[in-house]
């Protein structure tokens, strides 16, 4: 059952990964309705919901995914990534910021969850702790040579916008 399991869920991703939406997400709610405490399943499940822009169905599944230990920690960051842009999408900003917030708290390094981050505190109201974050990552990691020479400047200016220096 198990190897069964592994055959049907690498053809849903392959066939996801080869545009081919719909039958990958048939394929994974009968694989889900079968495992349904299989945290992998799920999450493949969550991401083929969003893939389709079907974003309030993908939540039951990132929330499922997220409960159990099982996911990779790769798996485990798209996971939570999934879940916190997918909360933004559909309006339910604060359970954006806390997922995403939990989530850079947890992979510190990452910037595209700060990004999404960002976007949600944006979406909050909170627009001074979105740009800080914002000019923090660009200075951070640009590759852009104009960027890189006034790093400081810009990373200074992250703390507080309406300061003069």
């Amino acid at each position: 059952m198990v190897d069964d399991r592994d055959q049907v869920l690498g053809e849903a991703v392959r066939l996801r990964e080869a545009g081919r939406r719909e039958e990958a997400r048939e394929r994974l709610v009968a694989l889900s309705a079968r495992f349904p405490q299989d945290t992998e399943v799920a999450y493949q499940t969550a991401w083929v919901h969003d893939t389709l822009g079907l974003e309030a169905e993908a939540v039951p599944y990132y929330e499922r995914a997220l409960a159990g230990p099982g996911l990779s920690a790769d798996d485990r960051r798209g996971a939570l990534l999934g879940l916190g842009s997918t909360y933004r999408i559909l309006g339910r900003y604060e359970e954006a910021v806390a997922t995403l917030g939990d989530a850079a708290a947890e992979f510190p390094d990452d910037g595209a969850l700060r990004t999404f981050l960002a976007m949600a505190l944006y979406n909050t109201g909170r627009t001074h702790d979105a740009m800080e974050m914002l000019l923090t990552l660009l200075a951070a990691t640009s590759k852009d040579p104009g960027i890189a020479g006034y790093r400081p400047a810009i990373e200074e200016y992250a703390k507080d916008l309406d300061a003069t220096m």
